[in-house]
């Protein structure tokens, strides 16, 4: 067989694989914020109450968060294929009983186990796709990844609100069904299978990890609900979290054959890449979480305008990642990183001069520009972290990285919720200080709308306003905060170490099996 035939066929080869599992990768990233647009419906046909309904959410994140560092040993014991296809599995099954279910506890059982079986395929694929391209086309196979992970969250809404409002709740996941379908198809035929690994089952490190996570996650998605440390079930979550944490590493770095392997965190780009993408997690997301409730309580934009306002951040995230795959070969990944913070911090301080009569071009604009931003943060950032980690820790490696986007973005949005909500109240104090009926801007107000200052009425028009306008200053600090934290990230830059551009031909991802040493 001539080379050029062999070259097509692996080129060939490679495509199908590609497509194959960012079939799987979408259908996840898209699943962890389609449902937020549907609660309400949800809530109505469940007969639930708020904080019932709110359990839909916690169970697949807190599930997700505890499985998310299993991947690793998951892959190694039984290989990563098998893991790939039990786990598309297993995620479509569970979305086509989501959807059918028929009261409020199996909804949650079956959210539960859909974020069990979702938990390895964003690292799985990742991991797939640094073994199946050579080194030098790492970058460009993390631009086609990196459109599914940021691109997944940012559109999931769009759609969300789009079945809902003309379709039913329940098509947020049956929709997952065809996809996961084709994607199964697509990895039973193209991804090669590794070799299985005899390793000990740390069922000790993984209990204390799966306690720490599982407690931090409760206790980010409910402190807002519960007033936080005013809460005793809030100080026992931080408690257990803190304390399992703090065991967990002393027994990492102890045990003979620890749950995660303290080489792991000997290399310093991926050390350093775990920081960057909590940061990323906690700007992607908080964002996305803020922005709803800003038009839609605060500007009064119906569901589907949101969605339509908020899309062009993920076209332009897909765009950045389609310049960036090209560029990451012959540009330091270290300035694309730099520069992309640069467009998101920027973008972020045109937020926090928002106001509430911006029009819908503005958001736009905004949103084009951040997605840029995170788009050229994204993909070398997944570049450099993993460009001189060990292959033998590479399934475990990604594992970590989308655990730490996954806590930064909780942590992100119960922050940022949280202080916004305090803001808001504080700021009310401070402005309702200057309301008097003896200011002209009130008494204008109160005959533009035709009723008298001692009236109900009025009262209650002025103290609305007054609130409206609290918590958008309170929205506002929320994203000069973020804007800062980003432009503080910037220096982190210097302490990556440089990745080498020459091709690696270990690396080459031409071989259908991979060694023991690779799973």
């Amino acid at each position: 067989m001539s080379p050029q035939a062999t070259e097509s066929g692996t080129s060939l080869n490679r495509g199908l694989i590609t497509v194959s599992i960012m079939l799987a990768t979408i259908m996840q990233a898209v699943d962890t914020t389609i449902a937020n647009v549907a609660l309400p419906h949800m809530q109505g046909s469940m007969s639930a109450t708020s904080e019932q309904i709110a359990w839909v959410l916690t169970s697949y994140i807190v599930a997700a968060a505890i499985m998310t560092p299993m991947t690793g040993f998951l892959s190694a014991r039984i290989g990563r294929k098998r893991l790939f296809i039990a786990s598309v599995t297993g995620f479509t099954i569970t979305s086509l009983l989501c959807g059918v279910a028929g009261s409020l506890d199996q909804i949650v059982l079956f959210r539960l186990l859909q974020g069990i079986f979702g938990a390895g395929l964003v690292p799985l694929s990742q991991s797939v796709l640094l073994d199946t391209f050579p080194k030098e086309k790492h970058g460009s196979a993390m631009a086609i990844w990196g459109v599914g992970v940021m691109v997944g969250p940012i559109l999931g809404p769009t759609l969300g609100g789009y079945l809902t409002e003309y379709y039913n709740w329940r098509w947020v996941f049956l929709i997952n069904l065809p996809v996961g379908v084709l994607a199964l198809a697509g990895i039973l035929m193209f991804v090669p299978e590794t070799e299985k690994m005899k390793r000990r089952f740390d069922l000790f490190g993984f209990t204390l990890l799966s306690l720490a996570i599982g407690s931090l996650q409760l206790l980010l998605d409910r402190g807002q609900s519960l007033d936080w440390f005013s809460s005793t079930e809030i100080i026992i979550e931080t408690m257990v979290a803190a304390i399992c944490f703090y065991m967990f590493i002393v027994h990492m770095m102890t045990a003979k054959e620890p749950f995660l392997e303290p080489g792991l965190f000997r290399d310093r780009n991926l050390v350093i890449g775990l920081v960057f993408i909590f940061i990323v997690g906690v700007v992607l997301l908080a964002t996305l979480a803020l922005l709803p409730p800003f038009l839609q309580n605060l500007m009064g934009f119906p569901v589907i305008t949101t969605g339509e306002v908020l899309a062009p951040r993920g076209i332009g995230s897909m765009i950045a990642m389609l310049l960036v795959g090209r560029l990451v070969n012959r540009i330091d990944v270290r300035l694309l990183v730099g520069f992309g913070l640069t467009l998101t911090a920027i973008s972020l301080f045109e937020m926090a001069q928002f106001n509430l009569n911006i029009s819908p071009m503005a958001l736009v604009h905004t949103g084009i520009v951040q997605g840029l931003g995170l788009g050229f943060v994204f993909v070398p950032l997944s570049t450099i972290t993993f460009s001189t980690l060990d292959q033998r820790y590479r399934t475990e490696g990604t594992a970590m990285f989308s655990l730490m986007r996954n806590i930064g973005s909780s942590i992100g949005i119960s922050v940022m919720v949280a202080w916004a909500a305090r803001n808001t109240q504080t700021n009310h104090a401070v402005l309702g200080e200057q309301l008097t009926p003896f200011r002209e801007p009130v008494q204008k107000l109160m005959e533009g709308q035709g009723v008298g200052m001692s009236s109900d009425q009025a009262l209650a028009m002025l103290n609305g306003e007054l609130t409206r306008q609290s918590a958008a200053i309170g929205y506002l600090n929320d994203f000069q905060a973020m804007a800062w934290m980003t432009l503080a990230a910037i220096p982190l830059i210097l302490l990556f170490r440089g990745a080498s551009r020459k091709p690696d031909g270990k690396d080459s991802g031409d071989s259908q099996k991979a060694t023991p040493q690779e799973a």
